[in-house]
């Protein structure tokens, strides 16, 4: 069995290797944003959309919280009255 020649190493200034790396990363975020659908020309609108979607989504939250949060004091003030007037108003 014939040994394997070692592998060449390749010397690169740190300029070269700041391009390569540049490279690499412009080439990996391309393919993301391929994978992701988002690699057109209306890709900047999609990303717009989708923020409008979510700031939607965070108001409706927000909404529905404060509109449960509003029931839940009314009907426990109702209960208290309706327990006043049972205790105090309600005999004669």
């Amino acid at each position: 069995m014939a040994d394997a020649p070692a592998p060449r190493a390749t010397i690169l200034s740190d300029t070269e290797l700041d391009a390569l790396l540049e490279q690499a990363a412009e080439r990996g975020a391309r393919r993301a944003l391929e994978r992701l659908g988002l690699h057109d020309d209306e890709a900047g609108k999609d990303i717009h959309d989708l923020r409008t979607l979510i700031d939607s989504w965070r108001d409706a939250k927000r909404t529905v919280a404060k509109a449960f949060i509003q029931w839940f004091t009314i009907g426990l003030l109702g209960l208290l009255t309706v327990g006043m007037w049972m205790q105090f108003g309600g005999k004669k």
